[in-house]
């Protein structure tokens, strides 16, 4: 407990850090306080009594019950991430994309821009649909046409605040913004959760109960376990000398360090992209469902429901096709490579150059393969959850997206933290005189 107090007091004696963190924690406040806000011209008690079940649950537990709610937050950051995937996938697939991404910091603004432009496009069109397929017309307490109208600007203007308190976090405040956002709003359906399950047990179900936490802390473990895992290749950097002939000085030894290679390098975007995806197809049927289509009634019935094996089938496939995809775009061997022959190190056996590039590449493959398909299993583990007899509620946090996102995120932002008090005790180290050992160091090579 005692070193625990001491982190917390050593991470709000750092001004900056103090400040990201109050930044982000008012900032998020904010987030969660616009999801109560509700969208004018409903009546919500006709929504509560008619909404529940189906895709409402599946959405609430990433956004918080903003859009059990009909919030002006009921999209929530979701039309943002779509349009990210849209846009990372034409800078693979086009050149003038292709070339934006390599123009350094210009490009990179550039395509941000685009990204907020399409994501208010794709907020318009999910907007129509949510409104369609989600909202009783007995809880339109206006004009349906004014309402809709109304009701698609006021959606967008939400999913574009959010963005804007995302990238708010992320450039002022403490971790990933978009990524926070997602994860406040999954925390705050937790404890409904954990309550929905012990009442729904009762007395004669509490060691039942019990095992279900044990398991679930087991469940934490191994997600820790592979999102931390890191495979180490070994490099070398050659002996470096100064002077001539004679007088000729070793200045440093042939050092040895290692390339960490996450064997879940992609983190947890790739379950945050294929999740926004799984929203779009029950969202789209449900629209198409109220006039009787039997195809959009089906889709909507599947894809709403997280246990189902097209879901789980769908759902799956995508998670292993966007954990290959975010690991190549954001490891480029090749720059690892380049980066090695310019700084002097080599991997032992290998030569420099494209071969070096090609032998990170093949392990780069053989451990995400793995990593994928542990993620994937995760992701899906709320379906045998429930199969099991647990409540829908709390399967939803059994593994899945839920347990990914908010471990994911507590890990980057601990990792954050950690930097900054690193950097304050080495910036303390320096203002506080030389390093033991660094003069003698000298002074011995000075003397050979």
């Amino acid at each position: 407990m005692k070193k625990l107090i001491d982190t917390l007091r050593n991470i709000f004696s750092i001004e900056e850090l103090k400040n990201r963190i109050l930044l982000t924690l008012g900032l998020l406040v904010i987030f969660r306080l616009g999801s109560f806000i509700v969208l004018p011209g409903i009546d919500t008690n006709s929504l509560t009594e008619e909404s529940s079940g189906g895709i409402l649950d599946l959405l609430n537990v990433l956004l918080g019950g903003a859009f059990n709610r009909a919030s002006v937050f009921a999209l929530g950051i979701m039309p943002y991430i779509s349009a990210s995937i849209v846009i990372q996938l034409l800078t693979v697939a086009l050149p003038y994309f292709q070339r934006m991404q390599k123009e350094g910091e210009s490009g990179r603004k550039r395509l941000n821009q685009i990204t907020r432009w399409l994501t208010i496009l794709v907020t318009l069109g999910q907007s129509v649909a949510y409104i369609k397929g989600t909202i009783p017309a007995n809880a339109i307490m206006v004009d349906p046409t004014f309402f809709l109208i109304s009701s698609m600007l006021i959606l967008t203007g939400g999913t574009v605040f959010c963005m804007w308190l995302g990238e708010k976090i992320t450039d002022r405040g403490i971790g990933n913004g978009i990524s926070m956002l997602i994860m406040i709003g999954i925390v705050s359906r937790l404890p409904g959760s954990l309550v929905a399950e012990a009442t729904d047990k009762g007395t004669s179900g509490l060691f039942i109960f019990l095992l279900e936490l044990v398991a679930l802390f087991f469940v934490v473990i191994g997600v820790v376990l592979i999102i931390q895992a890191v495979r180490r290749i070994p490099i070398q950097y050659a002996k470096q000398v100064a002077g001539a002939g004679a007088k000729r000085q070793v200045m440093a030894g042939e050092q040895r360090s290692y390339i960490p290679l996450k064997v879940n390098s992609a983190g947890v975007m790739p379950i945050i992209f294929a999740q926004s995806l799984m929203f779009i197809p029950p969202l789209v049927a449900q629209a198409f469902a109220q006039d009787g289509n039997t195809t959009a009634i089906y889709i909507a019935t599947v894809f709403s429901d997280f246990a189902s094996w097209e879901y789980n089938l769908t759902f799956g496939i995508l998670i292993l096709v966007f954990t290959f995809f975010y690991t190549a775009i954001t490891i480029n061997t090749t720059q690892i490579a380049d980066d090695m022959k310019q700084g002097g190190s080599f991997i032992p056996g290998v030569k420099p150059g494209e071969e070096t590039s090609e032998y990170i590449g093949r392990i780069l493959d053989l451990i995400t393969f793995p990593g994928a398909i542990f993620l994937t299993l995760i992701a899906i583990m709320p379906a045998f959850a429930r199969i099991a007899g647990i409540g829908d509620q709390f399967a939803q946090f059994y593994g899945g997206t839920s347990l990914l996102i908010m471990i994911g995120v507590v890990l980057d932002t601990l990792q954050q933290i950690e930097g900054y008090l690193l950097m304050q005790q080495y910036e303390g180290l320096m203002n506080s005189g030389t390093v033991t050992g660094r003069t003698q160091n000298f002074a011995a090579q000075a003397d050979i």
